[in-house]
């Protein structure tokens, strides 16, 4: 799996070849590396082919075998390949989920050394912002855990940074991106929410109906039936790109906190099913918001323009550039009195 030894292993190919690999973590670089030598590098989906062909001897010579057999069937489950720019958002994406998620395992370890020693609730909304971590300074605390707290507050604060890095990489990749700035239109959908949705659906046109993009981000419910008995719905499947499914779910929340029909959407179904099925169920309707406006290529009808203005202008001031353009088009947005 050496690059070297790829390379010698599409040379002894033709260009009329096919080849199939499995999607592992660096099924990207092998597509890389022998698409100049052969006519087309399929990767295929480890999980439905494990759910197509069972087999209880496993070998790798078998395994080729029946990827070979798949698509020669024509039964081969694809995997979608990326195109290098939309694969390096992914990654950035990644990143950042990775960088949040390290930072809120620190400060639950904070929140928890606090907890252990019967330390009050901070009575400030933040306890790692300023007046917070004065608040912090004041407590009772041994040596020890006290000096723990302080190489969390350290981590957080480098995390921070780290941050701010990866969140102006992304702006700089999604400024001039026209679906990006189109996606923003939605109420509680801001650029970094937009960006995540932008790099896990790549090309919309290959989702031939909304709910085509539903169930690639896996928020569609569970549905079993038998013969002439009525389906049962259970939860969502969950079998889809995780990322992309917590972004639609946080979207939700904020746009249920704005007045507008997707406000009125969560109201109306909060009171007969509750907050957290609500909140799934507005974000399968944004899933849906989504496919529309990107394939007719149209902004959102209930979109506020100052709002959008103000969104664009972050936008372009964390991608470090000049905004007086956008904000110009924020001037000429916002309505008159």
């Amino acid at each position: 799996m050496a690059r070297s030894g790829l390379e010698g292993f599409g040379r002894s190919l033709r260009r009329t070849d096919e080849i199939v690999v499995e999607a592992t973590g660096n099924a990207m670089a092998v597509v890389r590396v022998l698409s100049p030598y052969v006519g087309r590098v399929i990767v295929a989906n480890p999980m439905q082919v494990k759910a197509i062909a069972h087999a209880r001897i496993k070998t790798d010579k078998i395994d080729a075998g029946v990827l070979a057999q798949l698509h020669a069937s024509g039964f081969l489950p694809e995997v979608w390949v990326p195109d290098e720019r939309t694969e390096r958002l992914r990654r950035l994406v990644a990143r950042r989920n990775q960088v949040v998620r390290h930072r809120t395992r620190v400060k639950n370890e904070v929140h928890g050394i606090l907890q252990a020693h019967l330390v009050p609730k901070c009575p400030h909304a933040d306890l790692f912002n300023r007046r917070g971590r004065a608040w912090l300074e004041r407590q009772v605390l041994p040596d020890d855990e006290r000096a723990a707290i302080a190489r969390h507050i350290r981590e957080i604060d480098r995390l921070a940074e780290d941050l701010a890095d990866l969140d102006r990489e992304i702006a700089q990749e999604a400024v001039d991106d026209v679906q990006v700035r189109r996606l923003q239109t939605i109420t509680g959908v801001n650029a970094i929410v937009a960006s995540g949705i932008i790099a896990a659906v790549g090309d919309i046109w290959r989702f031939r109906e909304p709910q085509k993009l539903v169930s690639y981000f896996a928020i569609n419910p569970c549905v079993r039936q038998s013969g002439l008995g009525l389906a049962q719905y259970g939860r969502i499947s969950k079998h889809g790109r995780s990322h992309a499914r917590a972004m639609l779910v946080e979207a939700a929340w904020a746009a249920a906190k704005a007045p507008g029909p997707l406000r009125a959407f969560f109201l109306r179904i909060r009171n007969k099913r509750g907050h957290q099925v609500t909140a799934v169920a507005l974000a399968r309707k944004l899933a849906v918001l989504i496919w529309h406006l990107l394939t007719k290529e149209q902004d959102y009808f209930w979109a506020h323009p100052a709002l959008v203005a103000a969104k664009q202008r972050q936008l372009a001031l964390k991608a470090a550039r000049q905004a007086s353009a956008v904000s110009v088009a924020a001037f000429r947005l916002t309505p008159t009195t």
